[in-house]
């Protein structure tokens, strides 16, 4: 499992969504968790660098966990569909949460949040149990949110999974910026249109529910 969050630490800096040492992600393993250290770049990363937590916040004397883990272990908590955790400083999520803005539904693929819309967390001190209790917030009934002049949180199934959702949270970011700056108050889709996109997602493959 350390290969594989390894593995996901570098595939995030590969597609530029994390830079320099921003940036963490993790997933459940045995009773509790594996983390991304702090203040490391990914090119120093190896498997061994990946911390391991327990769910009561304990974790390896010899390692420093992300300064992050407190979001990380609480969401791991309280939602026991999600194993993986992913948060980015990516380019457009990260515009539009220093705007402290919501995604609407104004395309169809907000839907793989599981949810109309992609909630800002009002901003909160990086590291610290306010910013965990908002982003929970934020997160609720939901798989992804942005973090107010920070970055954004995606979850997962498992780390492919977070991964998938980290990807189309940015895409879906940069197209609600670039619309922005045509008009803006654009169209958006519907609650009863929404509900349709759910209906057609249980058959969709990896979005599939």
């Amino acid at each position: 499992m350390q290969n594989q969050l390894l593995k996901i630490a570098q595939k995030l800096a590969e597609l530029g969504l994390n830079k320099g040492t921003s940036g963490n992600c993790s997933v459940r393993y045995e009773d509790g968790f594996l983390v991304t250290p702090s203040g490391m770049g990914v090119e120093d990363m190896t498997a061994n660098s990946m911390v391991q937590m327990q769910l009561d916040g304990s974790f390896e004397t010899s390692k420093k966990p992300s300064s992050e883990w407190r979001f990380h272990r609480d969401i791991l908590l309280v939602r026991p569909e999600i194993n993986a955790v992913i948060h980015t400083h990516s380019m457009f999520a990260t515009t539009m949460a220093c705007l402290h803005k919501d995604i609407p539904s104004f395309h169809y693929m907000i839907a793989v949040v599981a949810g109309d819309t992609i909630r800002c967390a009002p901003y909160a001190l990086f590291g610290s149990q306010a910013l965990s209790d908002y982003a929970l917030a934020a997160l609720a009934d939901r798989k992804a949110c942005l973090l107010a002049n920070h970055g954004m949180i995606a979850l997962g199934r498992d780390l492919e999974d977070a991964l998938a959702v980290t990807v189309e949270v940015e895409n879906l970011c940069e197209q609600y910026w670039r619309i922005l700056q045509i008009n803006p108050n654009p169209p958006l889709l519907n609650e009863q249109e929404m509900r349709d996109v759910f209906q057609q997602f249980k058959g969709y493959g990896k979005w599939a529910v």
